[in-house]
């Protein structure tokens, strides 16, 4: 880590020392967790709870610990600037939020939060919002006395909002979902008015090791870097590590081999975000990713800015055809990778356009649930009428409304707003780079990634958490985070394609 300007430099060292070793103990807890998900033998539970649970108090421990926050206390008053500052303001940050809360409701809302999840996976079973609406009651009340532990005179929602995006402003994330609404429900609609008869060649099912060697040859195409990652299957796809070791994940679809290429595509962009991190900063938040928007940008653009685009598939069509034995044009898997499904009541299963209004309901319920404008008992209706608002449809029952997620069992309110507004900065950053390299559709069709790839560890990837999110997003586009590029891009693509 980096100490310029500090005047006490024995003391930052000491404060940097602290960090890479909890970092480090973030980073075992990681890859325990990748192993449960991807190779562990299901009898290794009882061990493995006892492992990550021991993990995540040693690294609470570390984050509060007295030492670190006498490190912070003597550099308060020197006049930091450049990395020294990044790396104090991001620890304290992290530290104070820490210490503030009340290790015992940190302890009950970790056992309700544990305790959640078999009655809400019974509730949705039986398609009964009634029987978790009484530990969803409970769990909100602990998140509220969690932010008002944090910060007691501010909105609750934006407090924990900060969780997971600490820098751009619940102000900037309403403004941009709230536009997002307003233009892309007419879009959709107009649609769904369309007489166009999108392809779909696919037909009978397609087998594993065929899809598999299908991501295979996409990653090798991305460029993606055997030596530090790995390809593993999972029931839900996720990356995970560091930019020593960035693995993927994906899953397989007898019926549907266009599933398995896009979550290894997008699981590809969060992957090349990590190995994009400095190396020699490891074990620093200098090294570290900037938080989930930004690494949401990086999984939206591979996946859906170049993974969907047609140049892309002028490139991978040969491919599709030889491992899956199909005889389909680019323009077919083009159709195919960008039909709209308005009627689809699933959030998982949305297409890339209807993705957000899923995601800007969800948005808007627990904001009003947290801020004590809703009540629990209100949910499922209000969530059944913004459906039939948005997308026209209404759930059939709570298991495929209001009770098809998990993250507020885990009491994760805050975090649904961060996936539109990566795809948000993923058509900022896009239209950034090409107004820097010119038009990308070549480089794409000839598999020629590595202008991109360069401009994005260039301009994102190599700070790490130098930046705020907000002044990441100026030096890399020149522009604070907008919308415009992403209704550009969604009027422009789907347009065509339907005919608008």
């Amino acid at each position: 880590m980096a100490t310029d300007q500090a005047e006490h430099p024995d003391v930052y060292e000491s404060l940097c020392d602290h960090v890479r070793r909890m970092t480090n103990v973030g980073n075992a807890a990681g890859i325990l967790s990748w192993d449960q998900q991807v190779t562990m033998p299901e009898g290794g539970t009882p061990a493995r709870s006892q492992q990550t649970a021991a993990l995540s108090a040693l690294h609470h421990e570390l984050l509060t610990d007295d030492d670190l926050a006498d490190y912070l206390d003597t550099l308060r008053s020197q006049d930091l600037d450049g990395d020294a500052a990044a790396v104090v303001r991001e620890v304290r940050r992290e530290h104070e939020r820490a210490t503030r809360v009340d290790g015992d409701l940190v302890e009950e809302l970790s056992e309700t939060t544990a305790n959640a999840l078999p009655t809400w996976e019974q509730a949705k079973a039986e398609g009964d919002w009634n029987e978790f609406a009484p530990t969803l009651e409970r769990i909100v009340e602990l998140k509220r006395e969690h932010a008002a532990q944090i910060d007691p005179d501010r909105d609750p929602y934006e407090v924990l909002f900060e969780e997971y995006e600490p820098y751009l402003g619940i102000e900037t994330a309403e403004q941009v979902l709230e536009r997002l609404r307003e233009e892309l429900v007419p879009l959709i609609e107009d649609i769904e008015d369309s007489d166009a008869d999108l392809a779909d060649p696919f037909e009978g099912s397609y087998d594993e090791d065929a899809q598999e060697e299908l991501v295979r040859d996409a990653l090798d195409a991305l460029g993606y870097d055997w030596d530090r990652g790995r390809l593993d299957t999972a029931a839900h796809p996720f990356s995970m590590g560091t930019q020593f070791d960035a693995r993927v994940t994906t899953r397989f679809k007898p019926n549907d081999p266009l599933d398995a290429l896009g979550s290894t595509v997008h699981e590809f962009g969060h992957a090349t975000y990590t190995l994009g991190l400095p190396q020699d900063e490891y074990g620093s938040p200098l090294g570290q990713s900037r938080d989930l928007s930004v690494h949401e940008s990086q999984s939206r653009l591979w996946e859906n800015h170049v993974g969907r685009s047609r140049p892309f598939w002028d490139l991978f069509t040969p491919t599709v055809n030889d491992h899956l034995g199909t005889d389909v044009s680019p323009r077919e898997l083009y159709e195919a990778a960008n039909q709209i499904y308005p009627e689809n009541r699933i959030r998982v299963e949305a297409d890339e356009l209807t993705y957000h209004l899923h995601i800007i309901l969800r948005f808007e319920i627990e904001r009003d649930l947290v801020r004590g404008d809703l009540e629990v008992d209100e949910i499922p209706q209000v969530w059944n009428d913004k459906m039939d608002e948005y997308l026209g449809v209404r759930p059939d029952t709570d298991a495929e409304g209001c009770l098809q997620d998990i993250h507020w069992t885990h009491g994760n309110f805050g975090y649904f707003p961060t996936y539109s507004l990566g795809s948000v900065l993923a058509a900022q950053l896009f239209a950034a780079a090409e107004d820097e390299l010119g038009d990308l559709d070549d480089d794409v069709r000839n598999g020629e990634f590595g202008g991109l790839h360069d401009w994005l560890t260039e301009n994102v990837h190599r700070h790490g958490c130098r930046y705020t999110t907000d002044d990441l997003i100026e030096e890399a586009t020149g522009e604070p985070l907008t919308a415009d590029h992403f209704l550009d891009y969604a009027r422009g693509k789907f347009g065509d394609l339907y005919g608008l």
